[in-house]
């Protein structure tokens, strides 16, 4: 199967798009100079006011924009797509890389889960988990905005968090049967198991998932032992022994 359009695009760096040195409300923004449209509101005022209000975060279809800002145009016309010098300097302010991680923070938590490790990006399940898992499951928006946030933490070099959100739902699907409709599955093995640049990253992951697909137990256990290989080694795959002639 063909990968999406839009995958294919994200893959390729955008390859074709050109750069708008004179837009810059995403940089902006997220340096807290700019409010963002239609809510007037600095992302210092969403992250104070709108966390855990679901309704909020479930029906305010112009946020979402802004919070996770991707080289393609949304919904939101009033927000800007993301352009590639401010990537590069939204990468390398550190106030700003900790505003994003806030704002990952505030969705998962929308989401029912919670980082437990930001350098190796392992989740857990948050307290409401089981109310906010149902909503996931019954909104299916909320699929399109998890392939922007992904998308968005690659452009943001926090790419290493898409492998722990991923592999987080493949447990709870794998072991207990959690998040595990076929539109969500269909999202996940198409769209979000594709928003990884690392090539490696993607083919393990996906290895990974076509397994749990034909019945292997993907658990907790291996979860975060995935994580951790990546973090000291750089790689997710275990190391595979050498076989030496005597």
């Amino acid at each position: 199967m063909s990968l999406p359009r839009d995958i294919r695009a994200f893959l390729s760096h955008y390859h074709g798009q050109t750069d708008d040195p004179q837009a810059s409300d995403n940089l902006l923004f997220y340096q807290n100079r700019l409010r963002c449209q239609p809510d007037d509101l600095l992302i210092s005022e969403i992250h104070q006011s709108w966390r855990k209000d679901y309704d909020q975060l479930e029906c305010n279809h112009g946020y979402i924009q802004w919070l996770f800002p991707i080289r393609e145009n949304g919904m939101n016309f009033e927000a800007q797509a993301l352009q590639p010098h401010e990537a590069a300097a939204m990468k390398e302010d550190s106030d700003v890389i900790e505003r994003i991680k806030v704002s990952y923070e505030l969705m998962l938590d929308f989401y029912g889960m919670r980082l437990l490790n930001f350098e190796t990006g392992l989740i857990g399940r948050s307290e409401g988990y089981r109310t906010r898992y149902r909503n996931l499951l019954q909104a299916p928006h909320n699929n399109l905005r998890v392939t922007r946030i992904l998308k968005c933490l690659s452009e943001m070099g926090l790419e290493h968090l898409n492998a722990g959100f991923l592999l987080h739902i493949l447990n709870e699907q794998s072991e207990h049967k959690q998040l595990n409709t076929s539109l969500l599955r269909d999202s996940m093995d198409r769209w979000w198991a594709n928003c990884l640049r690392n090539g490696a990253d993607r083919e393990w992951i996906g290895l990974t998932i076509k397994k749990v697909r034909n019945g292997e137990i993907f658990s907790r256990e291996k979860y975060e032992a995935g994580l951790q290989r990546r973090k000291e080694s750089g790689s997710m795959a275990e190391a595979q022994l050498e076989c030496v002639d005597v």
